[in-house]
């Protein structure tokens, strides 16, 4: 056994923990049923002030590094101190309340005997907390290859799914940009696919945990403007037809915001502008639609 494992590539799996307790043992525990071995476990400690570095502490295995933050930072700043601290040749990443299929890295790991790969992701499911209620994260063929435009149209890359070849990563002038609370996955994974080939594992191999502190959910007003922000800094590099497609997602998003926030006459307002073009079928239902049952209906957003 010992050495098939020294025979494999050192992936350092990175996890983020600020204040999570609650999912932590799950989290750890997927890794460690990893049937993929050389791994190690790259702990970065925000700032906790909860049992978190206690629960982490208390597992003995040397493949497990413990890192305190000198001070509390933002989760993409925090990911890139992580990144330095790790020893291996891929990084992959899981935060303390998603959990991994124990065959993940192995199914994954096999695609990088191509030089040209850089990232391997797969799809994975979206569940509630009590896990009884999942949702495919893509009903679509996820893309491989050379698949920028694949992106920008359809992003569906989750960082829970993804593993990286580092040289790539180290190739990056900005790493995770430190600007960006949200939407900095997609923007490293945008600018990744730029430089290197990305290969798609069909089938599910991890789980995102959906709850009501999830960051996207709980800064829905921040991820539009950095979606925002990102758009305008990157309009020299898309056509016409892609500005288009974004800027509907960026205005649909705000839309559907308004709605749950309850400003009806902003709603209106967007519904009414023509510039904003998202006066459709679909957004008039919406509009009519009991905010408490949206919310319902929109639990996986």
């Amino acid at each position: 056994m010992n050495n098939t494992i020294n025979e494999q590539p050192l992936v350092s799996i990175i996890m983020n923990c600020y204040n999570g307790e609650t999912y932590l043992q799950e989290s750890i525990n997927s890794v460690l049923s990893q049937t993929y071995k050389n791994w190690e476990l790259v702990f970065w400690n925000n700032k906790s002030q909860d049992k978190s570095a206690e629960i982490f502490k208390g597992y003995e295995d040397k493949r497990f590094k413990y890192f305190y933050a000198n001070k509390h930072t933002t989760l993409y700043k925090a990911r890139n101190l992580a990144i330095k601290e790790s020893r291996g040749d891929f990084i992959a990443f899981l935060d303390t309340d998603d959990l991994w299929d124990e065959n993940k890295l192995e199914l994954q790991m096999c695609y990088f005997n191509n030089l040209e790969v850089g990232v391997v992701f797969s799809n994975c499911w979206i569940f509630k907390n009590n896990k009884k209620k999942k949702k495919l994260h893509s009903k679509k063929k996820l893309p491989s290859g050379k698949i920028l435009d694949q992106l920008i149209n359809n992003y569906n890359v989750g960082i829970l799914t993804a593993v990286i070849r580092k040289t790539f990563y180290l190739k990056l002038i900005e790493k995770f940009d430190e600007r960006f609370s949200i939407i900095g996955d997609s923007d490293l994974f945008m600018r990744l696919s730029k430089i290197c080939l990305f290969e798609a594992v069909q089938k599910p191999l991890a789980s995102y945990r959906s709850h009501d502190k999830n960051l996207s959910k709980l800064n829905k007003r921040k991820e539009i403007e950095e979606s925002e922000i990102w758009l305008r800094e990157n309009k020299l590099n898309l056509n016409e037809f892609q500005i288009k497609n974004l800027q509907k997602k960026v205005d649909n998003m705000k839309f559907v915001n308004y709605k749950i926030k309850g400003k009806y006459k902003d709603c209106i307002s967007m519904l009414l502008n023509p510039k904003k073009n998202i006066l459709n079928i679909k957004n008039l239902v919406l509009f009519f639609v009991p905010s408490i049952l949206l919310k319902k209906l929109l639990w996986f957003s």
